[in-house]
């Protein structure tokens, strides 16, 4: 059964802990030493309150639920750990300084840097980017003004641009670009709507290429126990970690 190192204690990592079927948490670090308790005692971890005893612990791989400060600074010591790692905080790869010393890292220890889908769907088709030229990547994100941070009495957009930059100014909000441009080889457009009729975050994707055209619309449910988290996020890592051991896989 494959072992997990947890690294980050807060809502995902509670739904991860939670709903551990086919794999085990067996460490857990979190700054906030309490939160990392209180993962513990859901799953029988052993709370570790250093990074270093925390990464020479027994176990097979690291799930990142933290930020992406976290993943810059403890991705490339995980992988020199020799220990594969998932990575939600994905905008911390817009840096292709940063992201090529993980890459080669990661090849040099052998190992793996898994990205969930998040918080949308048909991102492993978006990897025929690769291969076959793809003419429109767009993403349209529509959130609340509170989800945002922000004051708004009306619909309106307030950004157009790449997902490399858009990033810089809403780093908690379109993890989602970043994940698709990563998948596609190319810088996702995003056009980033605020509008306080809705309270659902609402992603809409556009694509055109040699293969045809399609639209993809997600409206995301929040978590349970923290608006601020996408459901169907936190339910994508444990696709993926229920995939991983799979001889079988399925998808692109």
């Amino acid at each position: 059964m494959m072992r997990i190192g947890l690294l980050g204690c807060g809502n995902i990592g509670h739904i991860i802990a939670r709903h551990a079927g086919s794999f085990t948490i067996s460490a857990v670090f979190d700054q906030v030493f309490a939160r990392a308790g209180e993962i513990a005692s859901i799953s029988g971890a052993t709370v570790y309150e250093d990074f270093d005893s925390f990464i020479n612990a027994d176990f097979d791989i690291v799930v990142e639920a933290a930020s992406v400060s976290a993943v810059k600074r403890y991705a490339p010591e995980v992988l020199s750990h020799r220990k594969d790692m998932v990575v939600m905080s994905v905008g911390a790869l817009t840096d292709a300084g940063f992201r090529e010393t993980i890459r080669t890292k990661a090849r040099e220890n052998g190992r793996k840097i898994y990205i969930p889908s998040g918080a949308i769907f048909g991102l492993d088709n978006l990897k025929i980017g690769r291969i076959s030229t793809i003419k429109k990547l767009l993403l349209r994100t529509t959130k609340s003004p509170a989800s945002l941070g922000i004051e708004a009495k009306e619909r309106k957009q307030i950004f157009f641009g790449k997902a490399n930059e858009c990033i810089k100014s809403y780093p908690k909000n379109v993890n989602v670009s970043v994940a698709m441009s990563l998948a596609a080889g190319m810088d996702t457009d995003v056009e980033l709507i605020v509008d306080p009729a809705v309270d659902q975050n609402v992603h809409e994707l556009f694509i055109e290429g040699d293969f045809g055209e399609t639209y993809i619309r997600v409206t995301n449910m929040p978590s349970p126990d923290n608006p601020a988290t996408s459901y169907l996020a936190a339910l994508s890592v444990l696709s993926l970690l229920e995939e991983i051991e799979d001889p079988i896989i399925v998808g692109t």
